[in-house]
């Protein structure tokens, strides 16, 4: 029986990060990962489909080379080159995640193994006992199947097996669902000169964004020929005797067509926490099927035990996992001054083309909570730098609170918006007014004027018809 300050279940960016911390601060630390160091972001998610997506858009950009007043070339790309190069880069990366990087960081790696917990104190690794002060879960999340009848019989990729299996030679893909995942690779796979399909539950892509955003990705993805159906529900799915992807259609989606063919089938329909299996029960951790349960300290139910990122549900990326677990850590080192999870603001980013980034509430979340507030929005076709560059589509809008200027929630839809858009982000955790970044000088010609300029347009606000007959009076009176 090893004996140890935590045991931390899960080696994904959460648990790396709270791993590494801890043990930096001189805690014995023991971390178990059942499958891959890394976790999804490594190996399923962040690191490879922005290696994909990289590929697509040079590809995209060739064969619109007209853009830039240079002569377009129809590419005819090698998709198994491709995922090589994005397979190649996750590996590349690996090798600070590996159980030799953090075994020189003092933490003790069982890697290979799942852990259980078998009581508040205690993990099971394989046949070997863990005792620990304080037990950390990230375990994470998976890709959620839905029940589609037919479904278990058939080939089928999640993200977690795209990478790895899928088949380069394939000349179509059926994508199942049009959250980020569905439309980052569907987007991907087109530019690459495949045939997809996107199949849509709901009225519009990106669900959690203003249908205004959703509308403006869904013309860039159909510009690279991707076919979206929206409204769209699967009765189910089969393979015909070629070894072809069939899928049955209910009657009253949008297009009204029934059979959809292809050569492989993606399913990007959400994610679901990693709680099966891991002990909760055993130990008293009190759990409901979106997540482990946490107070805003992250200590569940037993107070030996914690809990960071996908496992608990809420925001599933990475930034948000790795800021949980620095919580988690101080909390675990310094008990009698506990810090509270309450994050100002969390910014996300949808990796398409064009990027689709957000912090704070947007409009559809502001009506939600009957907050009153005003809209300011400036589209990017009126920016120089996005016009010499040759993507001009897009905007940046920006909500802000009735009769003042607070920043409540910042959405930017354009290339790299994902980069340029955090001087918002930063506004709107600091509580920074919109008049301060009119004020500010931007450099020119950059991408982030545009944060300047859809500030300028609330300062257009201020000039009232009372003001303006003022200084018409001023000039025309001479003084």
């Amino acid at each position: 029986m090893g004996t140890f300050d935590v045991v931390v279940l899960g080696a994904g960016p959460g648990g790396l990060v709270a791993a590494a911390g801890l043990a930096g601060l001189g805690a014995s630390v023991a971390l178990v990962e059942r499958h891959r160091m890394g976790g999804d972001c490594l190996n399923y998610g962040c690191v490879p489909s922005k290696a994909l997506i990289r590929s697509a858009r040079v590809a995209a950009e060739f064969r619109n080379a007209s853009r830039w007043g240079l002569p377009p070339v129809d590419l005819r790309p090698d998709l198994g080159a491709v995922l090589e190069r994005a397979r190649s880069v996750r590996a590349s990366l690996a090798p600070k995640d590996s159980a030799e990087a953090f075994e020189a960081k003092g933490v003790s790696v069982l890697e290979g193994t799942p852990g259980r917990l078998v009581s508040p104190r205690e993990v099971l690794v394989g046949n070997r006992h863990l005792k620990a002060k304080h037990i950390v879960l990230a375990t994470g999340a998976c890709a959620a199947v839905p029940p589609i009848p037919g479904l278990k019989e058939i080939p089928y990729h999640t993200n977690e097996t795209f990478f790895d299996t899928l088949d380069p030679s394939i000349r179509s893909l059926i994508v199942l669902g049009g959250g980020p995942i569905g439309c980052e690779i569907a987007q991907s796979l087109a530019q690459l000169g495949v045939e997809v399909t996107l199949v849509q539950h709901g009225e519009q892509l990106l669900p959690r964004e203003d249908p205004d955003v959703a509308g403006a990705l869904q013309e860039a993805m159909k510009r690279d020929g991707v076919r979206i159906l929206l409204s769209s529900s699967v009765e189910t799915v089969s393979k015909n005797s070629a070894g072809r992807i069939r899928v049955f259609l209910a009657a009253n989606n949008e297009s009204k067509e029934r059979l959809l063919e292809g050569d492989a089938l993606l399913v990007a329909a959400g994610r679901k926490a990693n709680i099966d299996g891991i002990g909760l029960k055993e130990a008293g951790v009190e759990c409901t099927p979106r997540g482990v349960l946490v107070d805003e300290f992250l200590r569940t139910s037993r107070k030996s035990v914690w809990a960071v990122g996908d496992v608990i549900g809420g925001y599933q990326f990475t930034h948000y996992a790795d800021a949980q677990a620095r919580i988690v850590v101080r909390n675990i080192v310094m008990p009698f001054f506990p810090a509270r999870f309450r994050p100002a603001v969390i910014p996300w980013c949808t990796f398409t083309s064009p990027e689709v980034a957000r912090a704070g509430v947007n409009e559809k979340e502001a009506r939600a909570k009957n907050l009153r507030y005003r809209l300011f929005k400036f589209p990017l076709s009126e920016l120089d730098r996005p016009v010499c560059d040759g993507t001009p589509e897009g905007f940046v809008k920006v909500l802000v609170e009735k009769n003042s200027d607070r920043i409540l929630g910042v959405t930017a839809v354009g290339h790299g918006a994902g980069d340029w858009f955090h001087e918002l982000v930063l506004a709107v955790a600091s509580k920074t007014r919109l008049s301060t970044i009119s004020e500010m000088i931007h450099a020119y010609p950059t991408w982030a004027e545009a944060n300047r300029r859809v500030a300028d347009e609330f300062m257009r606000t201020k000039l009232t018809p009372f003001l303006l007959r003022t200084l018409r009076l001023r000039w025309k009176l001479g003084f």
